[in-house]
């Protein structure tokens, strides 16, 4: 058995994809991140390592036998065990696991450079791990679930400002107000006022939402900052990412 000890972690829980667990360099001091005395490594195929990443599906029987009761967190002098609690690395991906007893990734975390790269090293030296891992459905993504392409290339603070815009503007579409959505969608394109004035409701909220799920920009930023107001959850979720660096 392969193992790590003391690994900073910073847990993301529920996540059903990779793109949305935070790499190191974008941990927040406020993330509250844990120490691991010791916890195991398994080396797995490129398929299997998509399929932790990015579902939340149950984890092969034969690996949570393999692992469990093997990690350990270390509280003041006592050392506390995890039942289910392990990195996983095809060689290029490395992502830890927590599952909290059940048989899902409920929480998962990357982890420092450092340690990723004695995980590569390890998986260079070690044959992948033959366990048995379920095709992965097929995936349809809308305003409330994000494409991970949808996220590529953007900074945690702008990824969490588009989940924002993309989830206020699926109310908008929800609620049916279509004077509200085409004002909110001539914001977005006012050189298209005329256009947008005579499209069909569904025309619309398609051309609307398909706009707002391409690339960030300060358009993106502005309509954000514009279109939940009046909405004190959102307000909330929108300064509390407004309070950090991009």
């Amino acid at each position: 058995m392969l193992y790590l000890h003391d690994v900073w972690v910073n847990w993301f829980e529920g996540e059903e994809n990779g793109c949305n667990v935070c790499p190191f360099h974008e941990w927040r001091k406020d993330d509250g991140m844990m120490l691991l005395d010791q916890v195991p490594v398994v080396i797995v195929r490129e398929q299997a390592m998509d399929y932790i990443e990015n579902t939340l599906g149950e984890l092969p029987e034969d690996l949570l036998k393999k692992i469990e009761n093997k990690a350990f967190i270390r509280k003041g002098s006592k050392r506390e065990m995890m039942e289910y609690c392990f990195i996983a690395s095809d060689g290029n991906r490395t992502m830890a696991i927590e599952t909290m007893g059940y048989r899902v990734a409920v929480k998962k975390s990357r982890i420092m450079p450092q340690h990723e790269l004695i995980v590569r090293e390890m998986a260079d030296c070690h044959a992948s791990e033959p366990f048995y891992f379920p095709e992965m459905d097929k995936k349809t993504y809308s305003l409330t679930e994000p494409s991970p392409e949808w996220m590529t290339g953007l900074t945690r603070k702008e990824r969490q400002l588009k989940q924002l815009l993309l989830l206020a503007v699926d109310q908008l579409i929800e609620s049916g107000n279509e004077h509200e959505l085409k004002y909110w969608f001539t914001e977005w394109a006012p050189d298209r006022y005329e256009s947008i004035r005579q499209m069909e409701w569904k025309e619309a909220a398609d051309q609307f939402s398909k706009a707002v799920t391409m690339g960030w920009s300060a358009r993106h930023e502005q309509v954000c900052s514009q279109i939940i107001k009046g909405r004190p959850f959102f307000e909330k979720m929108y300064e509390h990412e407004m309070s950090f660096a991009s």
